[in-house]
């Protein structure tokens, strides 16, 4: 397993928060079949927030190489023998080029492809938005190759569903309206998630009706039926701690989750308001609600849309507990088969700094039947042995670069 680095790896702070795994490689073939495989390029991607395609297309521009993807096996391949060395100073060249911003030099962001077809880094921490160096040839095929989960320019953008200003279509580069600033006592955090939510949704901008096809066969209202009973009996469970007196039907934490399951596609800011509409968006257990019920078998995808919900809600220990609860009342009672995805689940909250490493070393060693029965508890922990082996081999490798 690889250790990791910072992402900005002139940064020497070990406690730097932006880290990704060490770049790896492979060389397999002889002669003119002779090629560089790189067996993680997903995770190091995924670090990046980038498609693991573009770092790939990045190494064979910079080497004169013919690079190959298969991405359903998960294969990222550039032609010739290069060494993990090599490709790892180019890596830093790629982070640099597309991925800092040029402002605050900060990861954090996402590229915009304009109507002109022109590449923007938009930075969630600063909100600054700079351009790319159109002249590299990597720019052609991310403009051919968008991001699935590119976002629309704020400039482009009418408005939502509802007809009302998107936030971020006044031209406001932080994305917050000046009037919908004075007209609520959001605070500044929460008017960021407003501003994030609205950029990590666009899907909800101009939703009609023909865009929606249900199918209506007595087959699919059963299966959704089915799935709406599980999901909901999942809720009911008793799930221990301090708040257990609100435990039934019409507690705030059942109206929550029925309110989630009406409102599938709401965005994080309206769930957060929801939240604290019944009084509970600061009680540790409404975490847990909100990990078992906002999630489909697609949760992988739909951590980072929810991950600035997260990170206002959860505030302690005891939240982090309730959101390890309840991701295994997800995967072990309303999505079984998501059993094997734990150890991809808990790296997507621990990189998004929800979760801490003492926590889920915790949690991982001691089976709990809290949240669910023993042997679900079981499984689901075994399940997540792979990253916590990751955790601990992240701190060795910490620690043996501190002896040097």
């Amino acid at each position: 397993m690889a250790g990791v680095v910072n992402i900005r790896r002139d940064v020497d702070d070990k406690f730097y928060r932006y880290r990704m795994p060490i770049l790896l490689t492979k060389i397999e073939g002889k002669g003119n079949g002779i090629k560089t495989v790189i067996p993680n390029m997903s995770d190091v991607a995924r670090a990046l927030s980038r498609p693991p395609t573009y770092p790939t297309k990045f190494f064979g521009c910079e080497l004169g190489a013919q690079t190959s993807f298969d991405e359903k096996n998960d294969r990222y391949i550039v032609n010739g023998a290069h060494d993990a060395v090599k490709l790892r100073e180019l890596l830093d060249a790629f982070i640099d080029k597309f991925v800092l911003c040029r402002s605050c030099k900060n990861p954090e962001t996402d590229l915009i492809i304009t109507k002109n077809e022109e590449i923007i880094r938009d930075c969630k921490a600063c909100g600054e938005r700079t351009g790319v160096d159109m002249r590299h040839k990597l720019t052609t095929f991310i403009v051919k190759n968008p991001p699935k989960t590119m976002k629309k320019s704020k400039s482009s953008r009418k408005g939502t569903a509802d007809g009302s200003p998107s936030p971020g279509a006044n031209g406001n580069e932080n994305g917050d309206a000046g009037g919908d600033a004075g007209a609520e006592s959001d605070d500044e955090l929460t008017r960021r998630i407003k501003a994030e939510a609205a950029e990590l949704n666009p899907d909800a901008v101009a939703i009609t009706k023909d865009d929606w096809s249900v199918d209506t066969s007595a087959e699919a209202v059963k299966a959704r039926v089915k799935a709406v009973e599980s999901r909901m009996a999942a809720i009911s469970l008793s799930a221990g701690g301090d708040d257990d007196s609100d435990e039934d039907a019409d507690s705030p934490y059942s109206q929550l989750g029925r309110w989630i399951e009406d409102n599938r596609d709401i965005g994080p800011v309206e769930v957060y308001k929801k939240a604290e509409e019944l009084g509970i968006a600061k009680k540790h257990k409404a975490v847990q609600v909100l990990a078992q019920a906002l999630f489909s078998t697609d949760v992988l995808a739909e951590i980072p849309k929810y991950a600035p919900l997260f990170a206002k809600m959860v505030t302690s220990e005891k939240h982090q507990k309730s959101l390890l609860g309840g991701i295994e009342r997800l995967v072990g009672v309303v999505h079984p088969e998501l059993v094997p995805a734990v150890p991809k689940i808990l790296m997507e909250f621990y990189q998004a700094d929800i979760l801490e490493e003492e926590v889920v070393k915790q949690w991982g060693t001691h089976v709990s039947k809290k949240y669910v029965d023993k042997e679900i508890s079981k499984k689901v922990r075994k399940a997540s042995e792979p990253f916590l082996k990751w955790l601990d081999e992240a701190e060795d490798s910490e620690d043996d670069d501190d002896d040097e």
